[in-house]
Parts: structure tokens; sequence; C-alpha cells
């Protein structure tokens, strides 16, 4: 243990403590007060959002929410992003695609803020889509119930098996069960 005592200098070097200003000068110089209480980090979004900080970072690297770093080397989202990540989450249980949730969100204001007619648009276009799907389903699912009650099970026989190929030339996968 250090017994004497600290020459003047050393001793107010110990005490000193560093402000804001003098650590991140340059990140509160770009920022101006009111820009600075609407930017949330990594940690802020995910717990507002309620996803984990992976997702965050995920949908970032996909190019679906953005933010910037900080002259600290954080990085900071604008709020508008949970309202991207919302969207994202109704998409997304909604079976609709990332790439295609991404388009979209592209095409909204670059701060993710959604107005009421950006919504109705985006809504419809996946609305129309997700029909389509649903009567794709609906047939899919009504096909294999006729099959399953047929009770073949036959390899030549089945319209569902195509075991001699015979339709390759429309492309690969279940044609008869998924004819688009």
């Amino acid at each position: 243990m250090f017994q004497g005592t600290l020459p003047c200098s050393n001793r107010e070097r110990l005490y000193k403590t560093s402000t804001m200003i003098e650590v991140k000068g340059e990140s509160v110089a770009r920022l101006t007060h009111a820009q600075a209480l609407r930017e949330l980090s990594v940690g802020e979004v995910a717990a507002r959002a309620g996803v984990p900080v992976s997702t965050v970072h995920f949908y970032e690297a996909k190019g679906l929410i953005w933010g910037h770093r900080t002259a600290g080397n954080q990085r900071r989202f604008h709020r508008g992003v949970l309202r991207a990540i919302a969207i994202i989450k109704v998409a997304q249980r909604a079976g609709i695609p990332l790439a295609v949730i991404r388009d979209r969100l592209a095409s909204l204001s670059s701060d993710g803020r959604v107005t009421i007619a950006a919504w109705e648009r985006l809504s419809t276009e996946w609305r129309d889509d997700l029909d389509d799907r649903i009567g794709r389903l609906t047939r899919l699912r009504d096909q294999l119930s006729s099959c399953i009650g047929c009770g073949c099970l036959s390899t030549e026989d089945c319209p569902l098996r195509n075991p001699g190929d015979t339709l390759a030339e429309n492309g690969s996968g279940p044609r008869l069960l998924d004819p688009d």
C-alpha cells in the first residue's frame, strides 16, 4: 500500500473525472439533443420490440432495418425501427419471405416511419399474396385427402407419384400437386 503523499499533479489526476463531452465530444457535437433522445441502443430496441438482441443484429445484416455507429462505436437506431420490426414480425407470421419484406420496407421512408397510406399499400399487396397461397394450399390439401382416401399407395398408378418421370419437361418438383 502506498504510504506517502502523492505529488499535487498526480493527486489531482486521481480524482479528476471526465465528462461525456470530453470523452465523446465528437458524437455529442454531431447530434442535437432531440436526435439523441430519439435514438435507441441495440438492447433498448430488442427490449422494446420483444425480440432477442441477436434478432436485431440479424435484421440489420439482412438489410431489413438500419442503424449507425456513434463515435464510441456503439450501434444506435432511430425509434422508427420499432415500427419496422413490428411489421417484420407480422409479415413473418404471415409467411412472407424476408426478401419481400426487405423490398417493401425499402419503399418506406428512410427512418422507418409507416404512414397509414403506406401500411394500406403493404397490407393490400401482402393480402393478395396470402390469398394466392391459401388457394394453392387448399388445393394441395384436397388432393392429399383424396389420395389418402383411395388407399392405393401404388407407385405405378398413383397420379401423385409420377414414377416414370413423365412430367420432367414441366420442371422439377411435385408438378401434379403444385402446378405453379
